[in-house]
């Protein structure tokens, strides 16, 4: 069994390029701490499983998943898929592209949340030392969250901090 790193700093094209698409994405929120068939994660996506497999083959050749387990099944071999990695960072040139295909990925999964998710965006002014304390602290909030164990509901989390583009004209923005 393969085993599973706790961090992985993604910083290389061909990193950043196995995740370019949302459904990659997707799949890693889905596989989380358990392991899953390709019928399984198509069936939770609502996708093709020809989709899923190819997919999984990305993410499986870029080191981010691995088949964990293998059963027979009527005849057949089913594999089970795992992330091999916990927690994923990003840096880099392709880190500002991946945080839009994540989002694109988060907003697909909100679509279907049940119950209705906490979703809350708010722009306001900050100094830069205000907005790198808030920075700090969300961070720590959320590498400081525990996995609750099988059985438990998966959630997401989505943290950031960000400056929004600035109006051109005086007078626009808040």
């Amino acid at each position: 069994m393969a085993e599973i790193i706790d961090h992985l700093d993604v910083s290389s094209a061909a990193q950043f390029k196995a995740l370019g698409h949302p459904l990659r994405h997707r799949l890693l929120f889905a596989l989380g701490q358990d392991a899953a068939t390709i019928s399984q994660l198509a069936a939770a996506l609502g996708t093709a499983k020809g989709n899923v497999a190819h997919h999984l083959g990305v993410l499986r050749d870029a080191g981010m998943v691995h088949v964990a387990e293998t059963r027979q099944v009527r005849g057949g071999t089913e594999q089970y898929y795992r992330r091999s990695v916990r927690r994923f960072g990003f840096s880099g040139e392709g880190a500002r592209a991946n945080n839009t295909v994540a989002l694109q990925a988060v907003a697909a999964d909100l679509e279907t949340a049940d119950p209705d998710p906490m979703f809350t965006v708010r722009n306001l002014r900050l100094t830069a030392a205000q907005a790198e304390e808030l920075a700090a602290t969300l961070q720590q909030l959320a590498d400081d969250l525990a996995d609750a164990g099988p059985g438990e509901s998966r959630y997401g989390v989505v943290v950031s901090v960000y400056r929004p583009r600035q109006a051109t004209t005086p007078g626009e923005g808040s």
